[in-house]
């Protein structure tokens, strides 16, 4: 898994005669299999972004404890001002719509960057997110390459212990970190675990009793399926 991942964007990174990898990272699971995978095709020539916007302590603490244990080439652009300004000049609105301004912020950040280097941007979403919808558009879904859309979010934490990312990263409360006391698995109001085990029955069409949420997850995927796809055209 590991080697075919690593060998796959190589050959991104080949294919679109770019130099290397941007990415950001959060402080979370994803982002740190990502960057370590990254690192292992592209060395030198991959950049991760630190980039704070109202955001907590501590996943500060773990972006810069895994840049510290695999030694990445980090640049660290501080959101929260532009945030704030750009927030002022809108009307008011829920902390949704206030939350995923960060995460397009963001994205403009990765891209200015990609621009200036002739860089990748990869993305850091899990396949369990992927069909929950569970990104935002045009935000961390904005990117060039999704080095781990293919395993589910349980897979992923395995992959991340065998890559030796610290524990306390793995072990974290998974959140987008758009507002305060934001995780995961409260906003979809489902676990990783039992999203991944309804996900594996809908899309490998397994008839497997006692798998919670199956009709739940059926929704989620459906209500989300604009997401996946591009920006619908009207043919004339």
């Amino acid at each position: 898994m590991e080697r075919k991942i690593v060998s796959w964007i190589k050959k991104q990174v080949k294919l679109a005669n770019a130099k290397g990898i941007v990415m950001g990272i959060s402080g979370g699971v994803d982002s740190s299999v990502v960057a370590a995978l990254s690192q292992k095709a592209v060395g030198k020539n991959l950049l991760c972004l630190i980039l704070p916007c109202h955001s907590l302590k501590e996943d500060l603490e773990d972006a810069e404890l895994l840049a510290r244990q695999f030694r990445l080439n980090t640049i660290t652009v501080d959101l929260t001002s532009m945030y704030d300004n750009f927030i002022k000049i809108l009307p008011k609105a829920d902390t949704k719509a206030k939350g995923n301004i960060k995460a397009r912020l963001r994205m403009i950040t990765l891209y200015y960057f990609a621009n200036k280097l002739n860089y990748l941007v990869a993305g850091t979403g899990n396949k369990s997110e992927l069909y929950a919808g569970y990104f935002t558009k045009y935000g961390d879904a904005g990117v060039d390459i999704l080095p781990i859309a293919d395993l589910f979010k349980t897979e992923v934490r395995k992959l991340a212990r065998s890559l030796d990312i610290p524990e306390r990263i793995i072990i974290k409360p998974p959140s987008a970190g758009l507002w305060q006391g934001q995780t995961d698995e409260g906003e979809m109001g489902i676990t990783y675990n039992d999203l991944d085990c309804a996900l594996q029955c809908i899309l490998e069409k397994k008839k497997i009793k006692n798998i919670k949420d199956i009709s739940k997850v059926k929704d989620i995927v459906a209500k989300t399926e604009h997401k996946r796809k591009p920006a619908a055209i009207c043919y004339l």
